[in-house]
């Protein structure tokens, strides 16, 4: 599956169907919670967060390119991603796009 953040793919004519997404809500545990509280005192980057994030987008990714197989879809363009803090700790990853078929 191609997944590109442009709205064309050079050399291909597309027909579009439909918007596809995925998203996730993920969490860190409560240990990791309060080193990483400590963190902030003294700055620095919060790895045990960062890593978090990264689990979320690639979820979030393998969700959209489900529902863009599933609608027989070759590539999905304009892809893009969101996200927002649920609660303390906790944060929603959006990953968002157009599912779209390549025309012989």
């Amino acid at each position: 599956m191609l997944i590109v953040t442009t709205e064309t793919i050079t050399g291909k004519e597309l027909e579009m169907l439909g918007l596809v997404k995925g998203s996730t809500i993920q969490t860190k545990n409560i240990g990791r919670d309060i080193t990483q509280g400590f963190k902030t005192l003294v700055g620095g980057e919060l790895t045990a967060y960062n890593e978090m994030m990264n689990e979320a987008r690639a979820l979030a990714t393998k969700r959209m390119v489900a529902e863009a197989e599933a609608l027989g879809a070759d590539a999905i363009v304009c892809v893009r991603y969101a996200s927002s803090a649920v609660m303390q700790g906790a944060a929603e990853v959006i990953a968002f796009g157009t599912a779209v078929r390549f025309r012989a």
